[in-house]
């Protein structure tokens, strides 16, 4: 089965923060409109390497990307190449590290600002480099790519919530705040985005400690959310997802080639396999 797939990464989001803090996404789970797992992040909990994780289904220690320094693409494939590779449309409005992985590397923003190539797995791209570029800009961006290109697979990475954490740690109510601000604006646009029968996942690479960082092993740096919205899901109650698993389980929701991808079958309706 063939759907169209929108990935939302809200970067440094902590699952008890999601939880408690984010009241549209947790009315549409009181409304049977979509359902909220807890997974753990792979280690080190830092972004580049989850970002890696999340997109190729590859921890850290495998890929190589083991900390935020490592700059160049990717060697493995990822949701972006698989998709180009089987004639879908890709996009991105991400942080400037996502085009680094799957475009070009180093990137030069001239170049790769704005981005409009057929031939590159992150065909339609909108990157940013700031980290406090604001998040309601970022999903304007998403929209703009969205409703422009019709993209079969689109990657949606704000970056206020983890920006925010850095500067006044986990638990402190600025980093709560910028929870609900991204709530708000995720309101705005995902009630016509489920109309129109996107299949939407909305998780973190990781969490935020009180040192106003992360990378280790704590349950606020690991602990992060995924909320699923449509149809094409189980919404079973209990559901043992893995991080490495979201790569594969959206190509089978794009119903492209994932063999060498692990999935997590449960959180699928019937088996799309």
């Amino acid at each position: 089965m063939s759907n169209k797939v929108i990935l939302i990464v809200l970067d440094g989001l902590s699952y008890p923060v999601a939880h408690h803090c984010m009241g549209y996404l947790n009315g549409l789970i009181e409304a049977d409109s979509a359902t909220l797992y807890k997974l753990e992040c792979e280690l080190p909990s830092m972004s580049r390497p989850l970002y890696e994780c999340i997109l190729t289904g590859i921890s850290p220690i495998k890929s190589g990307i083991v900390n935020n320094e490592v700059v160049r693409l990717s060697y493995f494939d990822s949701i972006f190449s698989l998709a180009q590779k089987a004639g879908k449309t890709t996009a991105a409005a991400a942080y400037y590290w996502v085009s680094e992985l799957y475009n070009r590397a180093p990137f030069v923003v001239i170049r790769d600002r704005f981005t409009h190539d057929i031939q590159l797995p992150i065909q339609h791209g909108c990157f940013y480099q700031a980290d406090h570029y604001p998040d309601d800009h970022l999903f304007m961006d998403a929209e703009y790519l969205r409703s422009t290109y019709s993209p079969d697979f689109l990657l949606i990475h704000p970056m206020n919530i983890d920006d925010t954490g850095h500067k006044f740690g986990f638990d402190s109510p600025q980093y709560r705040n910028a929870a609900r601000k991204i709530d708000t604006v995720l309101s705005s646009y995902l009630p016509s985005w489920i109309e129109q029968g996107y299949q939407i996942m909305v998780t973190s690479d990781h969490g935020m400690n009180n040192d106003h960082s992360h990378g280790g092993i704590l349950a606020e740096e690991r602990t992060v959310p995924l909320f699923v919205i449509g149809n094409q899901f189980s919404h079973q109650a209990q559901c043992a997802v893995e991080q490495t698993e979201i790569c594969g389980t959206v190509c089978a929701l794009l119903g492209i080639d994932f063999t060498d991808k692990k999935i997590c079958h449960e959180l699928l309706a019937g088996d799309q396999s």
